[in-house]
């Protein structure tokens, strides 16, 4: 994947560092109140009910289109797990749908976790830097020299028995 970023603005360096960090780790995640790991589940914002922690609301906002899929998934936010090949907890893949989006993600214990997102425009499974998006939960500061996989740190977000909420902003190119 080769990608010259000499013409392009500090904003778009960012989000093709996002990209590119996310294309290269496949973004593969799972989750659910039984979670296993690794497993794809489906969008039940039903188990996002107050009694059903813990696990995280996530809305996606600045969705650009309805075209293609979302993806979330789930991971620990530690250095070993945080969008690490394998290391993923649950995933959700939907349509997409412009504007916002919210998804349930069950969460198998109480701790800390980060949530990546990849709008794949369109559709093809793969990571196209001038047309998909990325997001990751607490909106970190991306750029070119964390190529796009910022701390752990700066991801995390700590879940107790709850289902806490979060806000994510969409990132194109």
């Amino acid at each position: 994947m080769k990608t010259t970023l000499s013409h392009h603005s500090r904003g778009a360096r960012r989000t093709v560092a996002v990209l590119a960090g996310l294309g290269m780790l496949g973004l593969a995640a799972s989750a659910g109140a039984a979670v296993r790991g690794h497993e794809e589940i489906r969008n039940d914002l039903s188990q996002c009910r107050a009694d059903r922690g813990p696990a995280l609301m996530v809305t996606v906002d600045g969705i650009k289109s309805s075209s293609g899929t979302i993806r979330v998934q789930s991971y620990r936010a530690t250095p070993d797990d945080w969008l690490q090949a394998g290391r993923w907890i649950s995933r959700i893949e939907t349509p997409a749908r412009a504007g916002s989006m919210t998804f349930c993600v069950p969460l198998p214990a109480t701790g800390t976790f980060g949530i990546a997102v990849r709008h794949d425009v369109d559709g093809n499974g793969k990571t196209d830097i001038g047309t998909d998006g990325g997001a990751m939960s607490n909106n970190p500061s991306i750029n070119i020299f964390n190529l796009g996989k910022p701390s752990y740190s700066k991801v995390g977000v700590q879940v107790g028995n709850e289902v806490k909420s979060i806000r994510i902003q969409m990132r194109y190119m």
